[in-house]
């Protein structure tokens, strides 16, 4: 068992910075790559219509398992626990507010997000870029601790496949779904 509370976020952790690492993102086509998903199928995220949330976290832990060391001191990094909790509570509204679709996304590998996603009870799918084509085809910022290579946390809003709003960096993660929720309620497409 974990030393500590993955659903809850420590007190003391160290806020990430704008380091302008996602400023090229706003305008860009989602790239045409197949993501596997938690549903067993796959998803081409540059191929949907409508307005897609697409939250991008690092990695979600797991209860029988420590964090990697030095975790809760990279700015940033803790956290996808209570923000996959708060996107699966904000759902419905995220859904009412005209987000077509919601996901979640990391480098992790479908069947260890397929646990997250079951045990949290998230009403989307998660997608895996566990070999980072899409994370290398945005350019996106990522970071490395114990031998892996995992994508900072953002949150991108795309229309038709094209990327209308960045939410970087993230912090607290667990407030990301509200700030999506006021940003797509002001930003209403008819």
């Amino acid at each position: 068992m974990r030393s500590d509370n993955l659903y809850e976020l420590p007190k003391d952790l160290p806020v990430p910075q704008d380091d302008g690492a996602c400023d090229h993102l706003t305008r860009m086509k989602l790239p045409a790559i197949t993501l596997r998903s938690t549903r067993g199928g796959t998803v081409d995220l540059a191929g949907l219509g409508g307005t897609t949330v697409i939250y991008i976290y690092p990695r979600t832990g797991r209860p029988d398992q420590e964090s990697p060391p030095g975790w809760n001191e990279i700015p940033g990094a803790r956290g996808c626990t209570p923000q996959s909790c708060a996107f699966r509570d904000h759902h419905e509204a995220l859904k009412r507010a005209g987000a077509a679709q919601v996901y979640g996304l990391s480098t992790q590998d479908t069947t260890y997000q397929r646990e997250a996603a079951e045990r949290l009870h998230l009403p989307f799918e998660l997608l895996s870029d566990q070999k980072l084509e899409f994370a290398r085809a945005l350019k996106l910022p990522t970071f490395e601790i114990s031998g892996m290579t995992l994508i900072k946390r953002l949150t991108l809003i795309a229309r038709a496949g094209v990327i209308e709003k960045v939410f970087y960096p993230v912090f607290p993660p667990d407030r990301n779904a509200g700030d999506v929720l006021a940003w797509l309620k002001q930003n209403r497409k008819a």
